[in-house]
């Protein structure tokens, strides 16, 4: 399906994306601790709210 050079290229591109997600993500963690506190319990809520999305369905097909 894939060539062995495809596999390696596409194992050396991660890890270069995950290298430079996470120093241009370290640039920025002061600024994004200030602007974005609290924002854990909006995304909280969402799970939370899809979560309660399944139980109604699944209560409901029986």
């Amino acid at each position: 399906m894939f060539t062995t050079g495809q596999w390696i290229f596409a194992a050396l591109f991660f890890v270069a994306f995950v290298i430079a997600t996470y120093f241009a993500y370290g640039k920025d963690k002061a600024l994004h601790q200030k602007v974005y506190k609290g924002s854990y319990k909006i995304l909280l809520g969402f799970i939370l709210f899809i979560v309660l999305l399944f139980v109604i369905k699944i209560t409901m097909k029986h």
